[in-house]
């Protein structure tokens, strides 16, 4: 059963009801961010019950020193964790002496939370009755600014509901905070000075090993029935913490409003020395501005996002409310003001997987900036890798790798490989082709071939390098093969020829090959400096076409299939229908050993080269592979239900393509997986996306044109998205009498819809 406690709604994520086993859950739904920050729904006044604590800085991170049974040459010697920054949302509360705590509340009525994506604030609310018997109703509103990404504003009300109170606000910062997730307990900072200086507070903490220098700030006033009365100096201090005070005389029905400037400045933007200057300089924009203002601001920052980001779903309010939660969170996440910075498969809302930068974000995450935003957005994602590509030279170097070959990571923050399960460390490098496709993938959508000379034909060398290396030459065979892999489904490990794996070396080789000839007959210039860096030799070029003209790919004449890796046919082949579901999730229920014998597939693996590579194989190659394949896949990654479902409706199986988009819109909202009280799974949150606009929009780009094949599920009246494609705006807008696609723009565009092909003039509705 699927936890479903969200109630619909198109613009807002509710949760009613005071249900303290879901607090969890509920801080992962309810997180906020701006891109530069963000924090898990966590009350601001003290709570005793079960909680996960969070706050976090993009880019700032711990080197956590590698645990593991034993080691083995290449492995990492840390694994890069987004840490736990100092608190600054806390906020005590006491009413006439007693502490506001909701575990210890003798009643708790009308609670609600609300996370109002249309205008990017979070709110909960409620009555409670204290053990003094005093009742209180708390509302208590915050956002993270867009505009002014250092700053989080917090909104806390208590009015009075049994006679007279006297209500004191304590908001303090905490810097004595630890990870969840940490390998040693290893202290992750160090606490530095704590100031104050006119109503206002300020930590500073540096980060052991990395050296990230974070100043954490605050600045309170209490408000009275609407009216400024004075701000909250200061109460108290630790070596890690400064509280602050103020008080406030209540009558039965006034209210109390404490309103908190605060966030964090750090060393990616600023010097060690200025960063208690610059928070002040942040509270004096944010003090002159003010709530209400500021609070506009967001509205419109948000209301600019959605007007290009936003998907209308009409007739089926989860499916839509899905939609906008994932484009929502994707948002929160990354904004693509910072080349520096990348998208974690928790974002903020939690610390699995280190925060770190995964291949998710070239395999998923890119089409989404691309289509929603400008090219330059996607172009400071291929940046940031080309500036780790140092990084991933060194790293194949440690795996014995010669010549400049590059292995990107699986796992990372500064480039360097942080993972360090042996099977993924060393076997999982697939990732090295979602680079290249990354590149490729952005050129046919932009037309921006500028990045190739300037940065990307380095990367495709590199990675070129690293392929004919890895390829062993089969005397028996007479071909190369790549061998102790593992491929995207990681329920097999340490195989040999791995389908998808090798089709991409293939892939990647002839993508160097031919990108190398196009800047040496465009851009001279580059070519010699690139030339001259590497050191590329025509014999180096002919043994990479030796790799790729005659590499193996495993292949089943009886069944017509290409095979997922050599044995896969010597394993017993049963569907997973016939699965009892008292054995489901097999990765909870099983043991590793009997997975990796199993048929079982945990995400989209042949089937994921036959995302990537659409146009290279028919519609009835697409059939037959999804036919034999998906009825194998249990879906236990979050990453598979997407590109099922973006298959299943090129193959116009329209009920099946529904379910996977559901599976992967709802993912978090109903807990398929029971496990968000972790966090979101903010990376598949872009194959939510994928799933509506290439599965169900059937957008593709053929010859320089965007082309639409859509299908409308039967439970929807209708749909609409926009893209941006090479700096023109399209609308499509598909109901069930067809489908129009509107141009915004300054130049006609030529588009395919439904096989027609069709030239667009600017705000031209073609029906």
């Amino acid at each position: 059963m699927n936890q479903e406690y969200i109630l619909p709604n198109a613009w807002s994520i509710i949760e009613e009801g005071w249900k303290p086993s879901l607090v969890k859950s509920s801080e992962s739904l309810f997180s906020i961010g701006n891109g530069a920050m963000g924090q898990r729904a966590n009350f601001e006044e003290q709570y005793s019950g079960d909680t996960f604590q969070g706050s976090y800085i993009a880019g700032v991170y711990y080197p956590d020193k590698t645990r593991v049974g034993w080691w083995k040459n290449g492995y990492p010697e840390y694994f890069a964790k987004v840490l736990n920054a100092p608190n600054f949302i806390g906020i005590d509360v006491h009413v006439d002496g007693v502490v506001l705590d909701l575990a210890f509340a003798k009643a708790v009525k009308n609670y609600r939370r609300e996370l109002n994506m249309k205008q990017g604030w979070y709110e909960r609310s409620f009555e409670a009755t204290l053990q003094n018997d005093k009742v209180i109703e708390v509302t208590a509103r915050r956002f993270l600014s867009l505009d002014h990404d250092e700053l989080g504003v917090i909104h806390y009300t208590v009015k009075a509901m049994s006679g007279n109170m006297i209500i004191s606000y304590l908001p303090y910062l905490d810097a004595g905070i630890t990870n969840e997730d940490s390998n040693w307990d290893d202290a992750f900072w160090q606490i530095g000075e704590v100031t104050k200086d006119n109503h206002r507070a300020f930590i500073q903490s540096k980060t052991n090993k990395t050296n990230y220098g974070v100043a954490t700030y605050m600045q309170s006033e209490l408000y009275k029935n609407g009216q400024h009365e004075q701000y909250a100096d200061y109460y108290d201090e630790t070596d890690k913490s400064v509280r602050f005070k103020v008080e406030s005389q209540l009558a039965q029905g006034e209210s109390a409003t404490l309103i908190k400037y605060a966030g964090y400045t750090s060393t990616l933007n600023h010097t060690e020395d200025n960063l208690v200057n610059a928070a002040s300089a942040v509270l004096d924009k944010a003090t002159d501005l003010g709530y209400e203002a500021l609070l506009d601001l967001q509205k419109n920052a948000w209301a600019d996002i959605w007007n290009m980001a936003d998907i209308t779903i009409e007739g089926d309010l989860k499916a839509q409310q899905g939609i906008r939660f994932n484009i929502f969170q994707l948002n929160q996440t990354y904004l693509g003001k910072d080349s520096r910075l990348n998208i974690g498969p928790k974002g903020f809302t939690g610390e699995k997987y280190g925060g770190s930068t995964y291949w998710d974000t070239e395999a998923y995450c890119i089409p989404f900036y691309m289509a929603t935003k400008d090219s330059q957005v996607a172009r400071n994602l291929l940046k940031y890798r080309y500036d780790q590509l140092d990084k991933a030279i060194e790293n194949a170097e440690k795996l014995g790798f010669e010549n400049g070959a590059a292995l990107y990571p699986m796992v990372t923050m500064n480039g360097e490989e942080s993972h360090n399960e042996w099977e993924i460390t060393f076997e999982e490098i697939h990732r090295n082709g979602a680079m290249v496709f990354a590149i490729h993938n952005y050129l046919r959508y932009t037309g921006d071939y500028s990045y190739v000379p300037e940065m990307g034909l380095e990367v495709m060398i590199a990675i070129a390098r690293f392929w004919q290396q890895r390829a062993t030459f089969s005397q028996r065979a007479q071909q190369y093969m790549i061998l102790g892999v593992t491929g995207p489904n990681e329920y097999e490990n340490n195989v040999n020829n791995n389908w998808y794996t090798n089709y991409l070396a293939k892939w990647c080789i002839n993508q160097a090959l031919e990108h190398l000839n196009k800047v040496k007959d465009g851009y001279t210039s580059d070519y010699e400096r690139i030339i001259g860096k590497t050191n590329l030799t025509d014999g180096e070029l002919m043994s990479w076409k030796e790799v790729a003209d005659n590499m193996y790919e495993p292949y089943d004449d009886k069944l017509g299939v290409y095979l997922q890796q050599d044995g896969f046919l010597d394993k017993e082949i049963i569907p997973v229908s016939q699965l009892d579901k008292s054995q489901r999730p097999i990765n909870q229920k099983w043991s590793w050993d009997r997975i990796l014998r199993s048929c079982y597939i945990k995400q989209a693996d042949v089937l994921q080269g036959f995302y990537f590579f659409e146009d290279h194989f028919s519609k009835e190659e697409l059939e037959k592979h999804f036919d034999f394949y998906e009825p194998l896949t249990v879906h236990e990654s979050s990453l598979s239900p997407c590109v099922h479902s973006i298959q299943a409706a090129k193959l116009d199986r329209m009920e099946q393509a529904y379910e996977f988009y559901l599976r992967t819109s709802r993912l978090d909202l109903d807990d398929y997986n029971k496990e968000v009280e972790e966090g979101c799974h903010i990376t598949s949150m872009a194959g939510t996306w994928m799933s509506i606009v290439e599965g169900f929009g059937g957008l593709q780009i053929i010859d320089g044109k965007p082309s639409f094949t859509t299908r409308l599920p039967e439970e929807w009246d209708g749909f609409s998205f926009k893209i941006n494609f090479r700096n023109q705006i399209l609308k499509v807008n598909v109901s069930k009498s067809g489908t129009d696609v509107k141009l915004e723009g300054k130049h006609a565009q030529e588009v395919i819809v439904n096989g027609e092909q069709r030239t667009l003039e600017p705000d031209m509705v073609n029906a």
